[in-house]
């Protein structure tokens, strides 16, 4: 469960997620190597959540998925939208970022889980017509994801330094549809 630190806001630890409504905090997690961070923000409710997930999908026949939902893509972001919608947001006003998915050890490694991590996201969010409003994904070095509830902005730090992933009167991308499969640009 993700924990509430002073003078940081919400912090969600690796398989886990939160959600919040506090007009003056943050959503933060950190250690996004391989794991893909995906946070949510109705800017009408201004409330917002973010989902560390850490692998695509739980092992065929294994109960984790249930015991351990946001481990995993397939279980987690449907479990964070549930919790958002739970809150008060409206699916469709979220604007949605990602972050993560990076190949840190050994690109060519017969796991790749971070190219898994970015498929199975961009699979989920085509199957249920979300749009990624913004990406900061792949590559081969970890990042940490800000989500504030302020305003809904999007930060993403790595190598010491922080960059706007996205903030209010940035450009949104149209959801994808059944006939425009997204491409897997950056895997």
């Amino acid at each position: 469960m993700a924990e509430r630190l002073a003078g940081f806001g919400l912090v969600v630890g690796v398989g886990d997620l939160g959600v919040g409504k506090q007009p003056d905090a943050q959503i933060v997690t950190y250690a996004l190597g391989s794991c893909i961070g995906v946070c949510a923000f109705d800017p009408v409710t201004r409330v917002g959540g973010m989902l560390h997930f850490m692998l695509p999908q739980p092992a065929e026949g294994s109960s984790d998925g249930i015991e351990r939902p946001a481990l995993y893509a397939s279980t987690g972001l449907p479990l964070l939208f549930r919790r958002l919608q739970e809150a008060g947001a409206l699916r469709e006003r979220c604007i949605v970022c990602a972050a993560g998915g990076a190949e840190i050890v050994g690109a060519a490694g017969a796991f790749a889980i971070g190219k898994r991590n970015r498929t199975i996201l961009r699979k989920l969010c085509w199957k249920d017509g979300t749009a990624l409003a913004a990406e900061d994904v792949g590559n081969d070095f970890a990042r940490t994801l800000v989500l504030s509830l302020v305003d809904g902005a999007v930060k993403v730090r790595s190598h010491g330094a922080e960059r706007v992933l996205w903030q209010p009167g940035m450009p949104t991308r149209p959801a994808p549809t059944a006939t425009r499969m997204p491409t897997l640009e950056g895997t």
